[in-house]
């Protein structure tokens, strides 16, 4: 009997899906698997915006169908909104042109009662156009594109559902914060079946508001929610990713202590550090595309130089996934994303990519002016923010900066300087700012990447004003 030889797998035959299946196991690929984090930005593809966008499976799906054409992607993510969940459960949404929209209201500013809640299944709201889109999602890509499921982390629901209290409340309700972070993660357990059960392959939870806060406080309020959501989506046989936004970075050893299969991070983040920590916990990492300075208003050469610079300190082994920090601002250049998938797929280009030249020089904003905070009459409260309407961390940013200041009771003056305009990246140069969001007051960076509690604003803000007398 002859000795049987092991079947070469050809390697041509797999398809972009399984790549990123892989990956996200920390197994061996034979290139680095892309996931373009498409959301309202497949609004723009398709000339129509993000409330549109968001409101209408057609429209869901002829955006990711343009997405797929043009970006060459081995992963989608169906829809990017982190809202659901929490029009379903009674808070007012203030909708946008692009951008998703963001929470005006929350059910639980007065009290914990979570009986006051509406009722959570996945029969209401836009669930069920959402769960349509997956299943058509899943008809239109077959095997070739991983599906992501994107829910709404516990942390960031929370803040939803409770406002931006809920990061004081961590200090002294020490019973009513975790029964809300359970009901939370119950709630995204309710989404994990339905996804599964309509067809997606990878669950994200998506939980922004975790960069806002420090480990003592994520392993003791967060951790039970999350790994509660991570063990269940294990059980039914899916992958999991744990997606945080801002400079979480602070939190990466107890975020990969979780029960996830994969952290995947922004800009915020040092890739080098991120590797380190999540090949030693034995998780696949992804990120970190620079999602204004390069992908919104860089050239081709600025996204292949970026690739290039997150290929590079991902570094060798297995279970990287390159992809954008967060979702593609809708007005995203699609050469700018096209340029990134060239480069993924075609060794050649990527080796050409390596030998670019460095930029002549940085955009020093020299016709960007900004105040003498000194001899302004009032005190002025700068909020550098990705966009208040759509990011969560930025807008209980600029709310933290808005009721300090009514709380403050004399003149002063809050402004938001978005970084999706150049205008936007000028103050946050000129400030100095060294993480998104930030609060300067007068001239001075005070809160990076952390809301403040509304009396350390209102102390800084008397400080400042008795510096101007």
């Amino acid at each position: 009997m002859g000795v049987k030889k092991n079947k070469k797998i050809d390697m041509a035959t797999i398809s972009g899906k399984q790549i990123l299946i892989n990956a996200l196991r920390c197994q061996p690929t034979e290139r680095t698997p892309w996931v373009p984090f498409v959301g309202v930005h497949g609004g723009a593809l398709i000339g129509v915006n993000a409330t549109e966008y968001l409101q209408n499976a057609d429209h869901i799906i002829a955006g990711l169908k343009a997405a797929a054409e043009r970006y060459s992607p081995d992963g989608l993510p169906v829809v990017f909104d982190l809202q659901i969940e929490a029009e379903i459960l009674g808070c007012d949404l203030a909708w946008a042109a692009e951008t998703p929209p963001s929470v005006a209201s929350h059910p639980l500013d007065e009290d914990y009662d979570l009986s006051s809640l509406a009722e959570f299944n996945v029969g209401k709201g836009r669930i069920p156009l959402v769960l349509d889109a997956v299943r058509r999602s899943k008809e239109a890509f077959g095997e070739e594109i991983a599906l992501y499921g994107l829910l709404t982390g516990p942390l960031t629901l929370a803040l939803h559902l409770r406002g931006d209290d809920v990061l004081l409340d961590m200090f002294d309700e020490e019973e009513a914060v975790p029964k809300l972070f359970d009901y939370c993660a119950d709630v995204a357990i309710q989404m994990v079946d339905a996804y599964i059960d309509a067809g997606i392959d990878v669950i994200g939870v998506v939980d922004p508001m975790i960069s806002q806060i420090g480990p003592e406080h994520f392993e003791e309020a967060v951790t039970p929610a999350l790994n509660k959501i991570f063990d269940h989506i294990r059980a039914r046989g899916a992958l999991s990713s744990l997606f945080v936004c801002g400079n979480a970075t602070r939190n990466l050893e107890v975020m990969c202590a979780t029960t996830c299969d994969n952290i995947s991070v922004d800009e915020n983040v040092g890739m080098v550090e991120l590797a380190r920590i999540a090949r030693a916990a034995g998780k696949s990492f992804g990120g970190n595309l620079q999602l204004t300075v390069v992908l919104l208003l860089g050239e081709t050469d600025d996204a292949e130089r970026d690739t290039v610079r997150c290929l590079d300190q991902a570094g060798a082994g297995a279970g990287f996934v390159l992809a954008p920090g967060c979702d593609l601002p809708y007005a995203v250049k699609p050469e700018n994303i096209e340029a990134v998938a060239a480069l993924v797929r075609d060794p050649y280009k990527l080796e050409v990519a390596r030998n670019l030249p460095d930029k002549d020089k940085n955009d020093n904003f020299d016709d960007i002016h900004i105040p003498d905070y000194s001899k302004e009459p009032a005190v002025i409260v700068d909020v550098v923010t990705l966009d208040s309407a759509g990011c969560a961390p930025c807008a209980y940013m600029v709310k933290a900066a808005q009721e300090a200041g009514k709380a403050f009771g004399q003149p002063c003056e809050i402004r938001e300087h978005k970084i999706t305009g150049r205008d936007g990246l000028g103050y946050m140069t000129k400030l100095g700012c060294t993480a998104i969001p930030s609060i300067c007051i007068d001239g001075k960076e005070q809160f990076a990447s952390i809301i403040p509690a509304r009396q350390d604003i209102v102390d800084l803000l008397q400080k400042a004003t008795l510096a101007k007398v």
